[in-house]
C-alpha cells in the first residue's frame, strides 16, 4: 500500500556521538575529505547507498551499529578531531579578518539558486553551481556572508530518456526534513515567518530554512506551510518553473521576502546587519525596493531612499543576450503593489519606473528585472571580461551619450571552488608532494600568481594519475549507462554490450552543460560520417561523454538531446560515444577529472563565462573551446585549443556552423589526437603531460572562487560598504536634491565655443584648449568639463581614448557662460582627435557615468573647433 503522508523520523544518537550531528548538519563535509571519510567509517556500505548523503546516512544506520561506534575509543578519537577542526575552522580568522581597509561587518547575498552539494539539490545549472561555489569560498576566506534563496520542494527536474531518445522530466518531492537543513525560531520555539502582502488583502507567509555553509549560513524561504492556500503553497515549488504571474511572486519572495528574513535572521541570532547587497542576477532586484520600503518608514523620502540603498548594493549580470532576462507585463507588476497589496506606503509608478526600459529600442509595455537591478546597485558587473564588454553593450541604453567602455559595469571573471572540484586522487597526489595544509591553502584561499611546485610532480606519477581517472569515469559510465538503458526499458540480455563500452587508455573528450541552442549540443553531429572516423579511429581512436538537460518548455533543446541520443544508440560508434541523463552534480565530480579533453562550442559572445572547463583544467584536463568567457580572457596553446569562429557578419548560421564544426574536427584530427597519442622516449606523452603540468600551474590558481571573493571584496563589497556608509539619510537627501537639480538643468548645459592654441601637430607638442560654457542654473562645483582625446578611426570616431580635466577661469560673463581651459598633449602619432563634454560631478557619485548625463559639443561647434588632427 502507498503511504499517503512521508514524514522522516531522525535517529537519536548516543552522547558520545552527539558531534556526528553538528558535522552532518554543516555543509562543509561537502568539500571536506576528512569529514567524508569519518561518515564513511560509520558504515561503508551504507555510506554509499546513501550517495554520501551524511544526514541520510545517520537516519539509516541501524542502532546495534552506534552504540558499537560509541565504545570505540579510536573512532571517538576521529570524530573529536573531526569537530575540533570544525569549530576550528568556523571560529578562527581567516584571510578577511586580517585584512584592513573597513570592509563590510556582513554582505547579503542573493540567488534564485544555489548549488552546494548533490543532497540539497536547488540549482539548475551554472547560476547556482556558481551561487554555491561564492559562499564555499567565501566561508575558506571568512567573508561574512548571508545566502538567501528560496526552497524549492521538487528542487529541479530529474532526466530519463524514453526509448526513442525523448527527454522526460521527474519532480520527485523534498522532504525538508531529510535535508541538512534546520528551521530558523524564534526564541519562543515556533518557526520564524516571513509574510508578503497579497492584493486583497491575503497574505503569502513562507518558513525560513537554514543551511550551514562552512562559516556562511544560507537561508532558504519556503511557502508550503499550512496556513498559506493551495496557489500560495505552491509559490516555491518547483525551480524555474510556472508561468509569469508565478514566477513574480517567486522573485518577489526572494527579494522582498529574502531581505525580511535576513533581518529576522540577525535580530535571532546576533549576526551582524549586512552593509552591503548583492543581487545574483536580476530574479532577485525586488530586495532593492524592500530597502526602500525600510527607510521609507523611518522617514526617508523615495528618491533619497534610492541613493542610500543604491551605495551599498552590488549587482551581478550572467545574461550575455537580452531574451535570457526575466521580464513581466507592467500591469502584472503593478497590481502587487501600492494600497491593499506589498508597500503600500509607496506610488506603485515609482517602482514601475525602476524598470522600464526607457531607452531607444526598449518596450515601455514590460517591466525588466535587470534594469531594475542595474538602477538600483551602484556598483555592477558581468563575470568574464569579455562578458563585461557585452554588458555594456547591452545595457549601454541606460547611460546615453556615453560610449560603451564608459558604461559603469566593470567584471569579475568567475572561479571554481577547487575543493568541491578536484579530485581525491589529484589532492591525494598534490598532498604527498606539498603537503596537506600547503595544498588546501592553494586550492581554497589562492593568492599565488603560479603553483610552481606542480613541477615537482614526475611525468609518469601524473599520467598514471590520468589514467586512473580515465578508469574510474569509464566504470561511473557503465554504471550509469545501464541504469539509463533500464529505464528506457532494456532488458538485462540486451546490455551486454555495455561492458564494452569506452576504454581507459583511449583520448577521452567530456561535453556536459544546459542545452539551450547557443550552445550547440550537436555541433559535433555536423558532419556525422567524420565524426564516426575519429570515433573508430584504428590507430588514434576518440571516445566523448556527453550529458545535459534541456528546460522542460524547450522542445527545441529536446530534439537536440534527441538527436544525440539517436547518434550514440548507434551499435557502431556506441562503445566511443554515450549521453549520460540527468547531468548534476555528482555526476559533474566524476565527469571532469575523467576527461582529457573538455569541449566547449558556443555561439560567441554568448557564454557568459562558463566555468565546466575551470573545473577540468584544475583536475589536469585540457580545454578546447571557441574564444567565448574566461577561454577568451586566458587561453594561450600552453592550456589547450581555440576553435576559430566564423563570426563575420557575410556568413549566414548554416555555413557558420558547418565552419566550426570543420574546424572542430581537424583541431581533434590533426592536433588534438596526435599530442595525446605520440610517444616519448620512456614510453610518455611528454609533450601532452607538459600541457597538464602547464595547465595546473599557471591556469590553476586562476581559475579559484577564492580569487573571485577577493575580487569582489576588494572591487565591489569594500566600496559599496564605504560609499553605504557615506550615504546617511542627509547625506542621500543631498545627492538626490543635487541630481534632481542637475536635471533639471541640464537640457540648457552647452558646450557654447572650443578654441585651440596655435601650435604645430607634431609628437610631444602641446594644445592649450579654451572652451565656453552654459551651466544654467549649474555652477563649477556641480560639474567637470574634460577634453577627451586619442586616435581617431576612419569614421572619425576617438579609440583608446584620454581624458584631462579643464579648469575654470574666472567667474561667467554677462551671458552667464563660463570659461574653462587646459593643457592637451599630442602624445601620440597618426591621425588623432579632441573633443569636449561637460559631466555632473558629485563626491558621492561612484562613476562620472553613474546619472546617464553628458553634454558634447553641437555639430556646429564641432566644426568651428576644428577637431581632428592627421
Amino acid at each position: 500500500m502507498k503511504a499517503i503522508r512521508r514524514i522522516t523520523v531522525r535517529p537519536v544518537l548516543p552522547e558520545p556521538l552527539a558531534p556526528l550531528h553538528e558535522l552532518a548538519l554543516n555543509l562543509r563535509w561537502s568539500w571536506h575529505t576528512g569529514t567524508r571519510d569519518l561518515f564513511q567509517a560509520v558504515d561503508p556500505g551504507r555510506w554509499a547507498a546513501s550517495d554520501g548523503d551524511p544526514v541520510r546516512l545517520l537516519g539509516a544506520v541501524p542502532h546495534a551499529r552506534l552504540a558499537e561506534l560509541a565504545a570505540d575509543e579510536g573512532f571517538l578519537r576521529l570524530l573529536g578531531e573531526a569537530a575540533d577542526d570544525l569549530r576550528s575552522y568556523v571560529e578562527g580568522d581567516r584571510w578577511y579578518q586580517k585584512q584592513s581597509g573597513g570592509l563590510p561587518a556582513a554582505v547579503g547575498y542573493f540567488s534564485p539558486e544555489f548549488g552546494i552539494t548533490a543532497a540539497l539539490p536547488q540549482y539548475s545549472g551554472g547560476l547556482g553551481i556558481l551561487a554555491g561555489d561564492h559562499l564555499k569560498a567565501a566561508s575558506d576566506l571568512g567573508v561574512p556572508l548571508i545566502g538567501v534563496g528560496l526552497l524549492y520542494r521538487h528542487g529541479y527536474f530529474r532526466q530519463s530518456l524514453s526509448r526513442d531518445g525523448w527527454q522526460q522530466e521527474h519532480y520527485p518531492v523534498l522532504d525538508p526534513h531529510e535535508l541538512p537543513l534546520t528551521p530558523l525560531r524564534e526564541p519562543d520555539g515556533t518557526d520564524c515567518r516571513v509574510a508578503l502582502a497579497l492584493p486583497g488583502g491575503g497574505r503569502l507567509l513562507a518558513r525560513v530554512w537554514q543551511a550551514q555553509v562552512g562559516r556562511v549560513p544560507l537561508l532558504l524561504l519556503d511557502s508550503d506551510v499550512e496556513e498559506n492556500g493551495p496557489g500560495e503553497r505552491d509559490v516555491t515549488d518547483r525551480l524555474y518553473g510556472g508561468g509569469s504571474e508565478h514566477r513574480l511572486l517567486q522573485e518577489m519572495l526572494l527579494g522582498i521576502g529574502g531581505v525580511r528574513a535576513v533581518r529576522a535572521y540577525c535580530r535571532l541570532t546576533g549576526h551582524p546587519e549586512p552593509e552591503v547587497f548583492h543581487t545574483n542576477e536580476g530574479h532577485a532586484g525586488f530586495l532593492g525596493v524592500e530597502r526602500i520600503h525600510e527607510l521609507a518608514g523611518r522617514g526617508v523620502d523615495f528618491d533619497a531612499a534610492i541613493e542610500a540603498v543604491r551605495a551599498g548594493t552590488v549587482f551581478t549580470t550572467h545574461t550575455p543576450v537580452p531574451a535570457g532576462i526575466d521580464r513581466f507585463d507592467r500591469e502584472l507588476v503593478a497590481r502587487r503593489f501600492g494600497p491593499g497589496a506589498e508597500l503600500p506606503g509607496i506610488d506603485p509608478a515609482r517602482i514601475l519606473g525602476l524598470g522600464t526600459e526607457t531607452y531607444a529600442g526598449g518596450d515601455p509595455n514590460v517591466f525588466n528585472m535587470a534594469v531594475m537591478g542595474l538602477r538600483l546597485a551602484q556598483r555592477a558587473n558581468g563575470v568574464s571580461t569579455l562578458h563585461g564588454r557585452v554588458s555594456r553593450e547591452m545595457f549601454s541604453g541606460l547611460w546615453p551619450g556615453f560610449d560603451p567602455e564608459e558604461v559603469p559595469i566593470t567584471s569579475v571573471t568567475n572561479g571554481v571552488h577547487a575543493p568541491t572540484w578536484v579530485a581525491p586522487e589529484v589532492l591525494r597526489l598534490g598532498t604527498r608532494h606539498l603537503g596537506e595544509q600547503r595544498t588546501l591553502e592553494a586550492l581554497a584561499v589562492g593568492g599565488s600568481d603560479r603553483w610552481d611546485a606542480v613541477a615537482e610532480i614526475a611525468d609518469r606519477d601524473i599520467w598514471e594519475l590520468r589514467r586512473e581517472l580515465r578508469g574510474r569515469l569509464v566504470d561511473e559510465v557503465r554504471e550509469r549507462l545501464a541504469a539509463s538503458w533500464r529505464q528506457r526499458g532494456a532488458g538485462a540480455a540486451e546490455l551486454g554490450w555495455i561492458d564494452g563500452v569506452l576504454d581507459p587508455d583511449v583520448l577521452t573528450i567530456g561535453f556536459a552543460r544546459r542545452v539551450p541552442s547557443y550552445k550547440r549540443l550537436t555541433l559535433m553531429l555536423r558532419d556525422p560520417d567524420r565524426l564516426r572516423r575519429l570515433l573508430l579511429d584504428p590507430d588514434r581512436p576518440v571516445q566523448i561523454v556527453v550529458a545535459g538537460k534541456a528546460h522542460p518548455a524547450d522542445d527545441g533543446g529536446k530534439r537536440l538531446v534527441q538527436e544525440l541520443v539517436r547518434f550514440t544508440d548507434d551499435p557502431r560508434v556506441r562503445h566511443r560515444i554515450v549521453f549520460l541523463p540527468d547531468y548534476g552534480m555528482a555526476m559533474a565530480q566524476k565527469l571532469y577529472p575523467g576527461c582529457d579533453i573538455w569541449l566547449n562550442n558556443p555561439l560567441r559572445p554568448l557564454e557568459a563565462c562558463g566555468t565546466s572547463g575551470m573545473k577540468a583544467a584544475l583536475n589536469g584536463c585540457l580545454n578546447l573551446s571557441v574564444l567565448d568567457g574566461w577561454w577568451d580572457e586566458w587561453f594561450t596553446p600552453d592550456f589547450g585549443w581555440a576553435i576559430p569562429t566564423a563570426d563575420g557578419t557575410a556568413t549566414d548560421e548554416q555555413r557558420r556552423d558547418d565552419l566550426e564544426a570543420a574546424a572542430l574536427y581537424d583541431l581533434v584530427e590533426r592536433r588534438v589526437a596526435p599530442r595525446f597519442y605520440e610517444r616519448g622516449p620512456e614510453g610518455l606523452p611528454d609533450r601532452w603531460i607538459e600541457m597538464v603540468r602547464r595547465t595546473l600551474t599557471h591556469l590553476g590558481p586562476k581559475v579559484l572562487a577564492g580569487r573571485m571573493v577577493r575580487e569582489y571584496v576588494e572591487k565591489l563589497y569594500a566600496p559599496a560598504a564605504r560609499s553605504g556608509r557615506a550615504l546617511t539619510p542627509d547625506a542621500a537627501r543631498e545627492l538626490a536634491r543635487w541630481k534632481s537639480k542637475v536635471r533639471a538643468s541640464w537640457p540648457r548645459v552647452a558646450v557654447d565655443h572650443v578654441e585651440a592654441s596655435t601650435a604645430t601637430a607634431e609628437l610631444g607638442a602641446t594644445l592649450v584648449l579654451r572652451v565656453r560654457v552654459a551651466l544654467d542654473e549649474l555652477g563649477p562645483e556641480d560639474v567637470e568639463v574634460q577634453a577627451v582625446a586619442g586616435r581617431v578611426d576612419s569614421g572619425d570616431r576617438i579609440t583608446d581614448a584620454s581624458t584631462v580635466s579643464l579648469k575654470p577661469v574666472g567667474g561667467p560673463d554677462l551671458e552667464g557662460r563660463w570659461a574653462y581651459e587646459g593643457p592637451l598633449s599630442l602624445d601620440r602619432t597618426g591621425p588623432y582627435g579632441y573633443t569636449v563634454r561637460i559631466l555632473p560631478a558629485h563626491r558621492l557619485l561612484a562613476s562620472p557615468a553613474e546619472t546617464g548625463l553628458v553634454t558634447v559639443p553641437s555639430e556646429a561647434t564641432a566644426e568651428a573647433a576644428g577637431v581632428l588632427m592627421r
